[in-house]
């Protein structure tokens, strides 16, 4: 999966516009970036990736390069 998909997922995630996400975009500012979205991409990185997020693992992740990362 490219960047441009994976970012295109996560506001899909987010219930965001197309575009509306960049990699240098911080989470903490992100109102959209709540409980549900941390779950469904605990769900997605299984589902997609084979990868088990942990709580742990997604409170280090500052901005969506480092989902992006992750998920490589």
């Amino acid at each position: 999966m490219s960047l441009e998909e994976k970012i295109a997922m996560l506001e899909e995630l987010m219930d965001l516009d197309e575009g509306t996400l960049e990699v240098s975009s911080e989470l903490e500012e992100i109102e959209e970036w709540d409980s549900l979205s941390k779950l469904s991409l605990m769900a997605a990185a299984k589902k997609e990736f084979g990868k088990k997020l942990t709580v742990d693992e997604m409170n280090e992740f500052k901005t969506v390069q480092d989902i992006c990362d992750y998920l490589s």
